[in-house]
């Protein structure tokens, strides 16, 4: 069964990319040198021992929710970050992410709109976050250009699109 860990104090809210007109821009994965590859990144995501959500709600209908039953049902240990509620899919939330137990060993995934994804990204660089997948719409502008400009996060950082719950299994069942 999943355990809790935490993050950031944020409203929980998800955008859908029909919506976002960011949500058009192409796929881009920051990498570090020796990967070479998008999915080689994304399965380095999905290799952490331990994962967080930003942007999971009581709306079980919304993609933050659909996410978090998504690393639930992959046996993946979750923890959703969330500033109101205590429980979220039957876990524990915490509040924001100092509260994360080991954010040095915890992949992030952020659904949020862009004005709190860059607050969260900033929050990740300070505490080291080992690496971070904004879903579709949950970046705009300013979230590309601090990525870009952070020696930290550019190189740890999934944005642009594709999404977990449509890329997820597939990079699950090609790591086995």
């Amino acid at each position: 069964m999943p355990t809790q860990k935490g993050f950031l104090q944020a409203v929980s809210h998800t955008t859908t990319p029909s919506t976002n007109p960011i949500a058009t821009l192409p796929t881009h994965i920051s990498t570090p040198s020796s990967m070479t590859s998008s999915v080689e990144i994304q399965k380095g995501f999905l290799s952490s021992p331990e994962f967080a959500i930003l942007g999971a709600s009581k709306d079980e209908t919304k993609i933050g929710s659909k996410l978090l039953q998504w690393y639930i049902s992959h046996g993946k240990t979750i923890t959703p970050a969330h500033p109101k509620e205590d429980v979220l899919g039957g876990i524990p939330t915490v509040r924001k992410l100092s509260d994360l137990a080991s954010p040095q060993e915890t992949s992030l995934s952020i659904v949020t709109p862009p004005k709190i994804t860059l607050s969260a990204i900033q929050e990740a660089e300070k505490l080291r976050i080992s690496s971070i997948w904004i879903q579709p719409g949950a970046e705009d502008a300013a979230v590309v250009e601090y990525i870009k400009n952070s020696d930290y996060l550019k190189t740890r950082t999934i944005y642009g699109g594709p999404c977990v719950l449509a890329s997820g299994g597939d990079i699950l069942k090609s790591s086995l």
